[in-house]
Parts: C-alpha cells; structure tokens; sequence
C-alpha cells in the first residue's frame, strides 16, 4: 500500500465501503435531535457573537485602566448583557453537546464523548469568565472602591478584572477550536453530511488554535493572523445551516 493509500483509508469514511451513510435507527427522530441541535448551535453565534464580537471589544481596552473603567460605567446596562449573553451562550453550548452526543454516539461513542468532555470545558472557562466580568463592572460602579482605593486603583482593579475575563475567553477558545476535531470525525464518519464539511471543520479547528496561539506567544503579530478566524466562522455555520435545513443525511434504504 502506498503512503497516499494508507492516508486515505486512515480518513474516517474513506474507501468505497465507507461511500453511504450509515444507517439510521430512527430516521426522523435523528433528524428532529439534528435541528434541535442547529438551533441551540444557532443561538450559541448568536450570544456568543454579542458578547465576544461587540460589548466585549467596545468596551475593554488593554493597558488603559481608565478608559476601560470609563467605558464599564459609561455602558453598565451593555455590559450587564454581555455578561447575561455569556452566561446564557456557555449553557446552551453544553445543551448542544449532549444533543450531539444523542445523534452520534453510536457513529463512535469515545469520539463523542470527548467532544462533550471538551464542551464542557468550554463551558466552564466562560462561565468563570463571566463571573469576572460582572464583578468589574461592580467595582466600576459601586463609589466604595474608588473611596478604599481612589481613584486610579479602582480603575486598576476594573481592568485587572476585565483582564482576567479577556483572556478567561482566549483560553476556552483552545476547547472551541479542539471540539471541532472530534466533530469533524463523527461527521465523516457517520455519512450523514457533507464530505466536505468535516475537512472544514478540521480547518475551523486550526485557526482557532493558531490565532489563540499566535495571541498569546507572538501578540505583536497576532491582530495580522486573527482574520483567519473567519474560516473557522464559516465551518460553523455551514454546519448550522446544515443541521437546520437537512438534519442529517438519510440512507436511501430508511
């Protein structure tokens, strides 16, 4: 067997044998789970896009306590949002998981536990983040700490605080890329999508990892490489897409 023969049959679905999808044992209960599971996926972008893409960015500047302290009390009701859009997107993210985990676990039941493991991970991280997050728009807001501390060390702490929450979601943002892998391979695997969208996701998965990387160990370097989060967003929401309008690919036979 060649090297080419051998990485393509290690690929899960690979071969004319793996060519159909597997078959389902309730077909229309699978494909309800399946736009079940879009829909929370839908909602998870939706929040999560809010708090991470919008508030959070319009109102955190690093390295610049008293503009970051400005913009909490300047924008309290955004921020009390952001931190609600949070708490609400890192919840049904775990619903997702173990909706997931119903539809294919019997693809590859490691595989899918895993990638609930790694979800829930996720899930943590923001919440924690979160917790972070509304306590420095307390501090902001709540006079007594500018009176113990004045005026600067207040606005210090509401940016050490915001600090902890910007890289809280850095660090889950390793687990929003890693989770990809394992669905990517329960997705070749089963059939019941695209055979494109796992390599997609592969690659989602990537750029997630690269840009947190690139983040963390070349900051200087790091605003030029985050665009290619993009192909991470466009995997994810083809897979929405999928799920809502298709479900999941049923075997001619069902």
């Amino acid at each position: 067997m060649t090297l080419a023969q051998r990485i393509t049959s290690a690929w899960p679905g690979s071969g004319a044998s793996r060519s159909a999808p597997m078959e389902l044992a309730s077909p229309s209960a699978t494909r309800r789970l399946a736009r079940i599971a879009g829909l929370l996926y839908l909602i998870v972008a939706i929040f999560g896009g809010l708090a991470e893409g919008v508030i959070e960015p319009g109102v955190y500047v690093a390295g610049d306590a008293a503009k970051t302290a400005g913009n909490v009390v300047a924008n309290a009701g955004l921020v009390r949002f952001g931190v609600a859009a949070d708490l609400l997107q890192a919840t049904v993210f775990l619903f997702l998981g173990l909706t997931l985990w119903l539809i294919l676990k019997d693809v590859a039941r490691n595989a899918a536990g895993a990638m609930v493991v790694l979800m829930a991970i996720a899930t943590a991280i923001i919440c924690v983040s979160g917790v972070f997050e509304f306590v420095g728009l307390r501090v902001a807001i709540d006079k007594s700490f500018a009176t113990a501390l004045g005026t600067a060390g207040s606005n210090a702490l509401v940016l050490l605080l915001l600090d902890l929450q910007h890289h809280g979601i850095l660090v889950a943002q390793i687990f929003f890329g890693l989770w990809l892998l394992p669905l990517a391979y329960l997705a070749r695997r089963s059939g019941w999508f695209p055979r494109g969208l796992g390599f997609l996701l592969v690659a989602g998965a990537v750029c997630y990892l690269v840009d947190v990387t690139a983040r963390f160990l070349l900051p200087d370097i790091a605003p030029k490489i985050g665009p290619i989060v993009v192909i991470a967003a466009v995997a994810e929401f083809y897979m929405i897409g999928y799920l809502l309008v298709k479900g999941v690919r049923v075997p001619r036979a069902a």
